[in-house]
């Protein structure tokens, strides 16, 4: 826990760094995408060790299916040999490790991977598997219509903003957050000249991201104040289980369940604040004017809750 939250710190300053100094005006797409890469892979190995392995496994065969896998089963292929991957990997878990290796835990990551992994492939197949005529207007939209390199797929599966904890994002949103092009598009969709601007505006991810570490102290002092009140190690107690009664039991197993939900909203709101500070998630505009990055989420508390 204490390398992850390490690696996502680090993260969050390495993601304002590539937003000011590797930005497309200074820095080629291939440039952007390697230090992605280097560094995404370099978290893997200092968070989970030797068992980031099996992320790299997963990842190369995958590619090696999307490259040799007939077009209208790529995404087939694809999600089977990525779920099966993962399904294997957690049984491991369970039954040969016992639950064991929890502070080395690479199903997190292999989680994110697996979700990225059959996107592509769906997106994929609908870009060079299908007619456009057969899409709905999203499928159209986020068609992949050719295979990407070597270094693009691995910048969109192991990229430092997102190994450790995600979001799930799609591969044409990356590719043209990578390339500078993401936030133009989105600020194409509305007409700026009615609105009194001569050029297109460059709105700045400060605000979203500061709004959503404030999020993450609040979860973090929720998880440690309500934890240390309500321990869940207590629900196994050999005492608390001879002498409360059932329904005790089952109240007292609702609120340490709660108690430990803060942990993972602060790991998925520093996850979004990462993408954010590199200048990734860009959405649009509200109907007030107020400029949105909400274009990839791990999750929405309040709808949670």
């Amino acid at each position: 826990q204490i390398n992850f939250v390490a690696c996502q710190l680090f993260a969050l300053l390495a993601a304002f760094w590539f937003r000011i100094y590797l930005s497309p005006s200074h820095a080629s797409s291939a440039v952007r995408h390697a230090f992605a890469t280097l560094f995404g892979i370099y978290f893997a190995v200092f968070c989970f060790g030797w068992y980031s392995v099996h992320l790299f496994v997963l990842v190369m065969m995958n590619y090696g299916i999307m490259n040799m896998a007939s077009v209208p089963n790529i995404h087939r292929y694809s999600f089977v040999v990525a779920m099966g991957y993962l399904t294997l990997c957690h049984i491991s878990r369970i039954y040969i490790f016992h639950y064991g290796i929890l502070t080395t835990d690479f199903s997190g990551p292999l989680m994110i991977i697996t979700q990225k992994i059959t996107t592509l492939a769906c997106q994929l197949h609908d870009g060079i598997g299908r007619q456009a005529e057969e899409l709905t207007a999203e499928q159209n939209r986020l068609a992949v219509k050719s295979r990407p390199s070597l270094l693009e797929y691995l910048s969109y599966l192991l990229n430092f903003m997102s190994i450790i904890a995600g979001p799930c994002s799609n591969y044409k949103d990356y590719i043209a957050f990578i390339e500078g092009r993401h936030v133009h598009m989105k600020l194409l969709e509305v007409n700026w000249k009615q609105k009194g601007y001569d050029r297109l505006p460059d709105p700045s991810p400060t605000g979203a991201v500061m709004y959503k570490l404030c999020i993450t102290l609040v979860s973090l002092i929720l998880f440690l104040t309500l934890t240390k009140n309500f321990p869940m190690a207590y629900i196994i107690d050999n005492e608390f289980l001879d002498k409360t009664p059932f329904l005790s039991r089952l109240g007292y197993l609702y609120v340490v369940t709660q108690a430990a939900k803060p942990k993972y909203y602060f790991a998925w709101t520093l996850a979004d604040a990462v993408n954010n500070a590199a200048g990734y998630g860009f959405s649009g505009v509200d109907e007030r004017g107020t400029f949105r990055w909400d274009l990839l989420s791990n999750l929405n508390i309040w709808n949670i809750e």
